[in-house]
């Protein structure tokens, strides 16, 4: 058999591999958020669902009920002992929450901050505080680590960072989805959400509707 031949082989037989695995880890996380106990609330103009996994994991999400677009998502796991952990965001501001303790130190308000702000077809990033032109900017995306980086040529400003939804997913990270823009010292990162994301999305989202949520002043809550 020439080399060349059984290279190639070997190539299938991994890209074979990896379908299979992302199809499987898709329908396992589809799963896991059908079957996790979820609670509804209609507030300040948003659907506010918190879910309830197998393992203990708790995952509150955010959406505007006029756009459905998702402007939160954060996690919360317990600690090793029991104890209830911090909330974790994955989507939606991280700002701090002001505080007028004198022994707290504050972020200065001029440094860059990174933000998720999904779109219905992205995922996207906003980075404030970043007066440089477009062209001082690389945004690229490593495969072994799963990650994308951002970088500056002036060495001013370097990030990286996970996309969570794939990882979830098994799902490879693609160079061709990834774009960015900048405009009014922002720095917008965007990253075309495969198919397998979008309709697991608007599959989710129809089954969130279902549920009848609770208002403000409702005393009991509509869980599923």
């Amino acid at each position: 058999m020439l080399p060349w031949l059984h290279v190639s082989r070997q190539i299938i037989r991994s890209q074979r591999w990896f379908f299979k695995m992302a199809v499987i880890m898709l329908q396992s996380w589809s799963d896991s958020l059908k079957e996790a106990k979820k609670t509804a609330l209609l507030q300040d103009g948003k659907r506010k669902v918190h879910y309830l996994f197998s393992d203990g994991k708790e995952m509150v999400e955010e959406y505007d009920v006029k756009t459905d677009d998702l402007t939160v998502r954060k996690w919360r796991k317990k600690s090793t002992l029991g104890a209830q952990g911090p909330w974790e965001v994955e989507v939606g501001d991280t700002s701090p929450v002001l505080t007028s303790e004198p022994h707290v130190i504050m972020e200065s308000s001029s440094n860059p901050v990174l933000m998720r702000k999904d779109t219905k077809t992205s995922f996207q990033w906003r980075v404030r505080n970043l007066p440089y032109p477009k062209e001082v900017y690389s945004i690229s995306v490593e495969p072994e680590e799963r990650c994308c980086v951002i970088r500056t040529t002036n060495k001013k400003y370097y990030k990286k960072f996970s996309i969570p939804d794939l990882d979830r997913c098994r799902l490879p990270l693609e160079s061709s989805a990834l774009s960015f823009s900048h405009a009014n010292s922002t720095l917008i990162v965007s990253y075309q959400k495969p198919r397998e994301i979008v309709s697991l999305e608007q599959d989710l989202l129809r089954e969130l509707k279902k549920i009848k949520a609770t208002s403000e002043g409702d005393t009991d809550c509509r869980t599923q």
